[in-house]
């Protein structure tokens, strides 16, 4: 069904013959473009109406009979208006009833009423229903291809699917709960407001509340690994992942991807990167992220989404990684490329509005809601900068708070020009955010000058937050030497006056990029004393595959 399906036309009639008989002559004349459904009731035609508008499909004409038992034919018509308010409707009345039928035009917005017997159909019935056909085919409801998801404005779950699907790259459309569209394909799944975040497919499976996990099979994201064992591994889907599983992949190593959230990492999110190397026009996270999972698969990287992994061992020559479910798979090598994650801006008030005002990191998805209005965003480094500009092309001001005196200690020359062109974005030194406040969603923050200590209060709806980054190793905490906060020491490093690390069990030392643990290579952000641009991740993921092909080769 879904996009390639032909628009309905329902039949309604709880006379068997007549039914029957309606249904042929429809069939006959208009069955090479629409798809005829019959029932047998009110209720039952309404269940078929429901189950075709979760499939995102098209009703072009209901014809109901007025006079059945459970429900009359107006009452049906009635009913279908909430489902699909521009199918056309026409009533199939007996000679006696022709003054309710009149009635009903005015009721139920009626476009046409028939006498039975329509024979010929020819004569009777067909220039009616041509007539009403052409007239919806020149404004039909909109076929929909794509994911629906009905949820609240501000509501961090609600929020959290679509900046899944989102950075994840899958096409969705948004509705309201309290909009008219939003309302009907929540009755049309059965779901209450109670319920929300409703995910409906283009095919029509609906699901409420639906976990990551739900949420990427409805989406058609693997989430199981095709075989228990690879030559290589990747964690983490950011630029030094990516570029691993592509280089693994076109080398012919059976490679396989885990990412525990979204390919493209904090990179994936950016609205512009503009120091891209072959990309003088800049380009945007999610461009670079497409290309780089469509090349990977190209190859015949296996991509895992909602895969976290919680441990790390050795079994002899392989390499065992265990998902928080408690699955394993198992390597030859593995390329750890988790990255580094925000940190928690900490000042009261922040906690209980994230996912409602306050945001860490998300731009994409939010951005379009914030048409003239104020936006503050925390952060100096290129990741604000990149929000900065993008949210300049739709918030009527934009509030860059910085603790410093200024951006050149941590942003991009490039960035910072750009922002100094931009009339509407406006760099507060020495600010910081001590407090929030709102109910439903933010409605102001507490602002503190750290020069003087003085605050004032704004009034905003929107805070996005680009502060530092910490690695996200714990789980490798005695397994692989790290530095002091937390990122993964590789390489020379791992040489201590000289002396190879505790527990390593080869006569060579660490290749470069080679963490404490043989066979264990580390690339991008999460590797200590890396350089933090996705340029130099890419080439850390690439040069990652060249060390496990050395590694194999000794093997």
């Amino acid at each position: 069904m879904g996009a390639m399906a032909n628009p309905v036309i329902l039949t309604v009639d709880d006379d068997p013959a007549v039914s029957r008989a309606v249904a042929r002559d429809v069939r006959r004349r208009y069955g090479d473009r629409y798809r005829v459904v019959r029932a047998a009731s009110g209720p039952e035609a309404l269940d078929a109406l429901r189950e075709v508008k979760l499939r995102g499909e098209q009703v072009a004409l209901l014809v109901a009979d007025h006079r059945m038992p459970e429900m009359t034919g107006i009452e049906f018509l009635e009913a279908a208006m909430d489902i699909f308010p521009a199918a056309r409707r026409v009533l199939l009345t007996a000679y006696a009833d022709t003054d309710a039928a009149i009635e009903a035009i005015n009721v139920v917005d009626l476009d046409h009423y028939l006498l039975k017997p329509w024979h010929p159909p020819e004569e009777k019935l067909y220039p009616v229903l041509d007539q009403l056909l052409d007239a919806w085919s020149a404004s039909p409801d909109a076929a929909l291809t794509e994911i629906r998801v009905v949820g609240h404005r501000w509501s961090a779950p609600s929020f959290k699917v679509r900046d899944f699907l989102a950075r994840n790259l899958v096409p969705y459309r948004w509705l309201l709960a309290d909009e008219p569209e939003g309302a009907r394909l929540l009755d049309a799944a059965g779901a209450t407001e109670a319920e929300l975040p409703l995910v409906v497919t283009a095919e029509g499976k609906a699901m409420v509340q639906p976990s990551q996990a739900e949420l990427a099979t409805l989406a058609g994201l693997a989430v199981v690994p095709a075989t228990d064992f690879y030559d290589l591994v990747v964690v983490g889907g950011g630029p030094a992942g990516l570029g691993s599983a592509v280089y693994g992949a076109s080398e012919g190593l059976r490679t396989v991807l885990v990412e525990r959230r979204a390919t493209g990492g904090q990179a994936g999110q950016s609205s512009r990167i503009e120091n891209y190397l072959g990309f003088p026009d800049g380009v945007s996270g999610a461009q670079l992220t497409d290309r780089a999972r469509r090349q990977a698969t190209k190859f015949g990287a296996e991509l895992l989404s909602t895969r976290e992994v919680v441990g790390l061992g050795d079994a002899g020559s392989a390499r065992v990684l265990r998902f928080d479910d408690g699955s394993e798979i198992a390597a030859h090598t593995v390329v750890l490329a988790t990255g580094v994650s925000y940190r928690l801006l900490d000042a009261p008030g922040l906690s209980d509005l994230t996912g409602r005002g306050v945001f860490y990191g998300s731009t994409a998805t939010e951005a379009p809601s914030c048409v003239q209005q104020e936006v503050y965003i925390v952060g100096g480094a290129n990741s604000a900068g990149q929000a900065a500009v993008h949210f300049s092309r739709y918030a009527s001001r934009v509030h860059l708070l910085i603790r410093g005196a200024d951006l050149t200690a941590s942003m991009s020359r490039y960035l910072i020009d750009q922002l100094d062109r931009i009339d509407t974005v406006t760099v507060h030194p020495h600010t910081t955010v001590v407090g929030a406040q709102g109910d439903d969603h933010l409605r102001r923050l507490t602002l503190c000058d750290g020069r003087t200590g003085a605050t004032r209060t704004v009034d905003t709806s929107w805070l996005f937050i680009f502060i530092g980054a910490e690695p996200r190793t714990d789980w490798l905490d005695g397994v692989l030497v790290r530095d002091r906060k937390g990122f993964i020491v590789t390489g020379p490093d791992l040489l201590a006056d000289g002396r190879r690390p505790a527990g390593w069990s080869l006569p060579r030392d660490p290749y470069h990029l080679e963490t404490s643990l043989p066979g264990v290579f580390a690339a991008g952000d999460v590797r200590a004393q890396s350089v933090k641009r996705v340029a130099s991740a890419v080439g850390e993921g690439a040069m990652a595959v060249s060390l496990v092909h050395r590694y194999l080769e000794a093997q």
